[in-house]
């Protein structure tokens, strides 16, 4: 059978299931078992329960759970709410205060929950009702908070950001520590943007009476409120940039952070508990049924000699090998007009990694280039994820097209800094390897 037949029967064979409402782990085990049943005969599915279980007990996968765990926390304990305030005094009359808040808390947040969703969802709870009180337009009450939201999926601790790892074969660390700039440099252009756009037309982010509060008094409050959320970032991220602590280990430490400061402000109850664990189980069941099912497709292709043979034909083509990268980062933003992050990792990683490869491309950048790419999707139109959460947090005034309008400019920011990364890597490089050494 032609290679081109086998991974037409594949992705043909997982985009209309998932089309049709399969959810992602189910469609992608179905196709499994019917590509081994053509390819391997009866006896591959013996092969298929060894994939499946070398592809979960791997140590690798140990920071999915932590930190799923560590966003759950955080938002059910709603240890945010109190940081918000204090961003908010401290940046006094500046224009497009609230959406510069909801920059700059949204970046800090981001580096404590690996949860977009959560991320966009308390953002848009807390900022949108005291945005619409003062008069701002919708582009920059719901603009900020959908730019924003997606850097969790960037800055550690991203679980995201470890499946890709883990279905592309990458170093979780490496991918973790080369989010970190990107992540930084979009939310500074966010803040950027924010401000320079409320100067010059003051009139979709009117100013507004700010009261004074004497310097003491914010001091107290940030140590109050803001410095125990930087303990907990640097439990994680702290400890993965110095070297001390492996992705796992670093995770685990920002869980005991996490139950430390509940604690300590009175938010860690049974509930609490209750509502962050049977979340993260549910969550990290999902996560590794998607694993197991993704390594279990690398290999059926790598069986029917699908991928060597994509491989050799791609690297035979008379093109550059940087325009082969920019087709595929085509395709996964076209794919991320209708289909969620996941589906889109794992349909085009088992493919694209080994060309890429091949290409001599380092993967750590060409999986940063991928994560911001599935960023992006989320806040791309029709069917971003991210666009949904916010209408759920949304007035019925504000209609979906609305939401779609104001997602926009930050859709441009992101296609900038995949530029900015294609045209100098060492600006997700530099940092994995300054810190591996």
């Amino acid at each position: 059978m032609e290679w081109w037949v086998v991974l037409t029967f594949f992705i043909g064979g997982l985009i209309g299931l998932l089309l049709l409402g399969f959810p992602i782990a189910f469609s992608f085990l179905l196709v499994d078992l019917l590509g081994i049943l053509v390819f391997m005969g009866p006896l591959g599915l013996n092969q298929m329960t060894l994939n499946v279980f070398s592809s979960l007990s791997t140590f690798t996968l140990a920071p999915v759970p932590m930190f799923i765990l560590m966003g759950e926390l955080m938002f059910h304990s709603k240890l945010a709410n109190n940081s918000i305030e204090i961003v908010d005094q401290w940046l006094g009359r500046i224009p497009g205060r609230l959406g510069l808040v909801a920059a700059t808390t949204g970046t800090i947040f981001a580096a404590t929950s690996g949860s977009t969703m959560a991320n966009t969802a308390m953002l848009g709870t807390v900022l949108l009702p005291e945005m619409k009180k003062k008069g701002y337009k919708t582009s920059m009450s719901v603009g900020p908070i959908l730019g924003v939201g997606g850097l969790a999926m960037l800055i550690p601790p991203s679980a995201l950001a470890v499946l890709l790892a883990s279905i592309g074969r990458i170093s979780v660390s490496q991918i973790l520590l080369a989010g970190i700039i990107p992540g930084l440099m979009l939310g500074i252009m966010f803040a950027v943007y924010i401000v320079l756009r409320a100067w010059m037309n003051p009139s979709i982010a009117p100013s507004y009476q700010v009261q004074s509060i004497p310097l003491v008094t914010k001091l107290r409050l940030t140590v109050k409120y803001l410095f125990p959320i930087g303990f907990i970032i640097f439990m994680v991220v702290g400890f993965i940039v110095l070297g001390l602590a492996t992705p796992t280990e670093a995770g685990a430490s920002g869980v005991i952070a996490t139950f430390i400061v509940a604690a300590l402000y009175g938010r860690l109850n049974w509930q609490v508990i209750k509502d962050s664990l049977q979340g993260s189980i549910r969550i990290t069941v999902m996560a590794l049924m998607i694993i197991a099912a993704s390594k279990t497709f690398s290999s059926i292709l790598a069986f029917s000699g699908a991928t060597s043979e994509l491989t050799n034909t791609v690297q035979g083509l008379p093109v550059p090998p940087l325009l082969i990268l920019v087709v595929m980062l085509v395709i996964v933003a076209f794919l991320g007009t209708f289909m969620e992050s996941v589906s889109i990792m794992m349909i085009c990683l088992p493919v694209f990694m080994p060309i890429a490869i091949a290409l001599g491309f380092d993967p750590v950048w060409f999986g940063i280039l991928i994560l911001i790419n599935l960023e992006m999707g989320q806040i791309t139109p029709p069917f971003g994820m991210l666009l949904f959460v916010m209408q759920g947090v949304t007035d019925d005034d504000v209609t979906f097209p609305d939401i779609c309008q104001a997602a926009f400019p930050y859709i441009v920011f992101d296609i900038v800094i995949m530029a900015i990364i294609l045209i100098w890597p060492g600006v997700a490089l530099w940092l994995p390897r300054t810190v591996s050494g």
